[in-house]
């Protein structure tokens, strides 16, 4: 599935083999191919507000000169 927040766009791919992990990928970032994965510990599957939240507190940790996490 395809989101949008904040104007970023990313990729969200449920792992088939890790019940309640998501990949997602920053396709409009400035690093091909970067993103974070989530897991929950319940191994559900997470709702789409909390993919939303989760790229959102991703990106608020982004240094903006090198589109990377802040060390």
């Amino acid at each position: 599935m395809t989101l949008v927040v904040n104007g970023e766009t990313f990729s969200a791919e449920a792992d088939p083999d890790q019940p309640g992990a998501w990949h997602l990928t920053w396709l409009s970032g400035p690093n091909p191919g970067y993103g974070f994965t989530t897991v929950r510990s319940d191994h559900r599957w997470s709702e789409r507000a909390e993919l939303e939240s989760g790229i959102q507190s991703f990106l608020a940790e982004i240094d903006p000169a090198t589109g990377y996490l802040a060390d």
